[in-house]
């Protein structure tokens, strides 16, 4: 699928199925594309080449409320003068389903919004507000649902409770998700897979651990991680590899990626291109920041050793490695 606003093309040519009652997390950027995807395939935007299939129906012509799309946006998009169950059964009465009062009931109590009816979203949690979105959506039975950032406007705690709430939904209910989202737990965490997006075209596609344990380019290895992770090219003084990748990387140079969880660093006396510059604490994680050249590499601190000088030499020894392409970037086998 292609889309261009003027001279910014939002989708470059991307390209994703999603099986029946899966979820998929789309993972991106500000301005990857996202929400321009999320909005095409509801019908809101015009693609410009590619179709949408829903079903292996081609959805050309068919107008958003006849697609079975149901999608809840960023902002909730709530009226603020009309009750939660009015908000929940707005789409159903404007279409006069004559079921909508059991569709209501039903929707609110699967989001366990049954006790506050009768409030109006000013009174609500910001937590309660999304899952009145949620109701409305699900009220409507959508063959698929689209999630749009749904989780940016709330604090770090609440971000938390609810992406578990809407993982247990999606479980519960089967409906086709697609989740687009920026932050990257978020995505691990919710989806059954993972696409990343990238300037408007799929970079990986993959399960949360096919995403995080081999990464498809060097790209992904650095946008997917906190602290993303570490590439450098070997061979190089100061870093060891496993034994088995010695025969891999030498004697040509090539790219090496591994995570801060993967290494152990020591001072030395010297022999190595590798550098301490500082010391941080992240929660319960201590974390040594070196330098080889142009490069950052970030490793877990050795316990019970205290930082070396900035500038000190480091030994680093990794335990797994990933080798990509030094030309593409794509991974090697």
């Amino acid at each position: 699928m292609r889309r261009r606003f003027g001279r910014v093309e939002a989708l470059r040519g991307v390209d994703l199925a999603v099986e029946p009652g899966e979820l998929v997390a789309v993972l991106g950027a500000s301005g990857s594309g996202k929400s321009t995807l999320l909005r095409a395939i509801a019908g809101l935007e015009p693609a410009d080449a590619g179709r949408v299939l829903i079903d292996g129906r081609d959805q050309a012509g068919v107008p958003p409320p006849q697609r079975g799309v149901a999608m809840v946006f960023q902002s909730f998009a709530l009226f603020p003068h009309l009750s939660v169950e009015r908000n929940i059964g707005f789409g159903l009465r404007a279409r006069r389903e004559p079921d909508a009062a059991e569709r209501v009931a039903e929707a609110a109590r699967i989001v366990r919004l049954e006790d506050v009816l009768d409030r109006r979203p000013g009174e609500l949690s910001g937590g309660e507000r999304q899952r009145v979105a949620l109701a409305r959506a699900l009220a409507a039975r959508p063959r698929v649902l689209l999630l749009d950032e749904p989780l940016s406007n709330l604090d770090a705690q609440l971000r938390a409770s609810t992406r578990t709430e809407i993982r247990r939904l999606q479980e519960q209910t089967g409906v086709t998700t697609l989740h687009v989202t920026h932050d990257q737990d978020e995505a691990l965490a919710l989806g059954h897979r993972v696409a990343v997006l990238r300037d408007g075209r799929v970079e990986q596609v993959g399960t949360p651990d096919e995403i995080w344990e081999r990464p498809g380019s060097t790209w992904v290895a650095r946008f997917v991680g906190t602290p993303p992770m570490n590439i450098v090219r070997a061979p190089l003084a100061g870093l060891d590899l496993p034994p088995a990748a010695h025969d891999l990387v030498a004697p040509a140079h090539g790219l090496v990626g591994f995570r801060a969880e993967e290494a152990i660093a020591e001072p030395v006396p010297d022999g190595s291109e590798i550098v301490f510059e500082l010391a941080e604490r992240v929660g319960a994680e201590r974390l040594w920041h070196l330098r080889t050249g142009d490069e950052a590499v970030v490793v877990r601190a050795p316990d019970g050793l205290p930082p070396p000088a900035p500038g000190a030499p480091v030994r680093v020894r990794a335990t797994t490695i990933r080798r990509f392409d030094p030309d593409s970037g794509r991974a090697l086998p």
